[in-house]
């Protein structure tokens, strides 16, 4: 069995010093490949740095780079600049992690459209596809993404945690859906259950987003509370039991769908 965790924070602080025994825990799972996400010009440097550093067969570990709504009011004149040079490195397969956060207001909301604008106008340039952040934003997001979708090759919603309208609007414009361990929280994640049965096979990606959204569900939970990539194997669990498929089902698909997303290598 063979995973893909299309979203890991390994850039994290709280990773550092760590990532040689993470990845090895990963692959040991059968998660063998891993997005690194980039949130803001350095943290994208810092992702791509990181896949070079730790994964000299440029196999396992690639990144994306964009500018987190949170940071969207650093978006200058010469950012589209710093981003583009960095799309067009080989191991950065994807636009993001880029959107709308209606819910914290980190950056002031026409300053995350404006940054999300010229990212979505950089990956309709380079042909490549997005990696989307969304918090209480779906309607303003999909009014801004229509204008631009016809035009991308392809995007992701990752770490779905929205309502049914919300999840159907997405998937009317064709785009694809990523589920994280939130799925396994019994506090705020129940109303997923039903609706990650609406998502089509080929639309579906798994990511873990650590070193944040423990899955609640794992037993034993490490001693450091901290998520990682090998914990994918829980999300998986989770999502095979809602979609009544199997978990090897369940694996071969999202695997199949994220390697054609981000234009990933086969591993034998």
């Amino acid at each position: 069995m063979q995973l893909i965790d299309i979203g890991v924070n390994l850039t994290n602080p709280s990773f550092a010093e760590k990532h040689q025994a993470i990845i090895e825990r990963a692959e040991a799972a059968g998660v063998l490949q891993m997005m690194v996400t980039g949130t803001s010009l350095q943290g994208s440097e810092e992702a791509l740095e990181l896949c070079i550093q730790l994964d000299e067969s440029a196999q396992r570990l690639f990144s994306t780079a964009g500018v987190h709504p949170h940071d969207a009011s650093h978006w200058n004149a010469d950012s589209s600049r710093h981003m583009r040079a960095l799309l067009e490195q080989p191991r950065v397969r994807a636009v993001g992690e880029c959107g709308l956060d209606f819910n914290r207001d980190f950056s002031p909301r026409p300053l995350q459209e404006k940054a999300l604008e010229a990212q979505l106008a950089l990956a309709v340039e380079l042909q490549m596809p997005v990696f989307l952040h969304e918090r209480d934003a779906s309607e303003r997001l999909l009014a801004i993404l229509k204008d631009y979708r016809d035009h991308l090759p392809a995007a992701v919603v990752h770490c779905f945690t929205g309502e049914r309208e919300a999840l159907f609007g997405y998937l009317d414009l064709d785009l694809h859906i990523g589920i994280t361990g939130w799925i396994c929280d019994e506090r705020r994640g129940t109303h997923l259950h039903p609706l990650v049965a609406s998502i089509p096979r080929g639309r579906l990606m798994l990511e873990s987003d650590a070193p944040y959204l423990l899955p609640r569900t794992l037993r034993p939970k490490p001693k450091s509370g901290r998520n990682e990539p090998a914990f994918l194997t829980e999300v998986l669990r989770e999502v095979a039991l809602h979609r009544g498929e199997s978990i090897e089902e369940l694996a071969a698909h999202t695997t199949a769908c994220a390697r054609t997303f981000f234009n990933l290598p086969a591993i034998i």
